[in-house]
């Protein structure tokens, strides 16, 4: 029983103060990055390659000038502009990119769906039209940009570790009562029983009986 007393306290309190966890949404788009290549250029092999190439590098450039600070703030201006107040920390937590050869991928997430349109919207706006100064290599010409989809709001599973956190704590409140079992067991001076005196070699003169 002792065992059990402080998994049945945190399953109690578990239940008692139990909320659902709040919904995250997530919202995604895909790029095709690439630049047009010179007036009067002859696309033969050689310059398709460097050309799929330089699309390459142009993606890895774009990447990384989402991921920073600079980005964020500047969706954030353009937001405002239009009449939303979406802080740059907010815009920069719930961005991610990813990148993929000349694939450029970008997602959101947040808890209020209608914001996260928003931003995804601004996000959009600046990557389209502002890399190039991301990109001073291109001369300050923006990137070609090819949207390949509609970014669409969905929400997003519940995590596994808020699926896992009360069972874990239960667990956790087992292996602690066993603990306390085997030392309460150790610290314990009774004798519960006449063998326990023999293993001794204590001679027993006398027994009284339970009932």
């Amino acid at each position: 029983m002792l065992v059990l007393i402080p998994a049945i306290v945190v399953l109690a309190i578990g239940l008692i103060t139990y909320q659902p966890p709040a919904p995250t949404y997530t919202s995604g788009v895909r790029f095709i990055v690439g630049q047009a290549p010179a007036p009067g250029t002859d696309l033969k092999d050689e310059e398709r390659y460097y050309n799929w190439l330089t699309s390459e590098y142009i993606v890895n450039g774009l990447t990384d000038w989402v991921r920073g600070g600079e980005f964020a703030t500047a969706v954030s201006e353009y937001l405002a502009g239009q009449g939303h107040t979406i802080p740059a920390p907010a815009v920069q937590a719930g961005l991610a990119a990813d990148n993929a050869r000349s694939m450029l991928t970008l997602s959101l997430s947040g808890g209020n769906t209608q914001q996260l349109a928003t931003m995804m919207d601004g996000v959009i706006a600046i990557l389209t039209t502002q890399n190039a100064q991301a990109l001073p290599q291109l001369g300050g010409e923006n990137a070609q940009l090819t949207q390949l989809d509609q970014p669409l709001v969905s929400q997003a599973p519940v995590g596994i570790r808020a699926q896992l956190e009360l069972p874990l704590r239960i667990l956790l409140a087992l292996l602690a009562g066993a603990a306390l079992a085997l030392l309460f067991e150790y610290l314990d001076p009774t004798f519960r029983s006449r063998e326990e005196l023999q293993d001794l070699g204590l001679e027993i003169l006398g027994e009284i009986p339970k009932q």
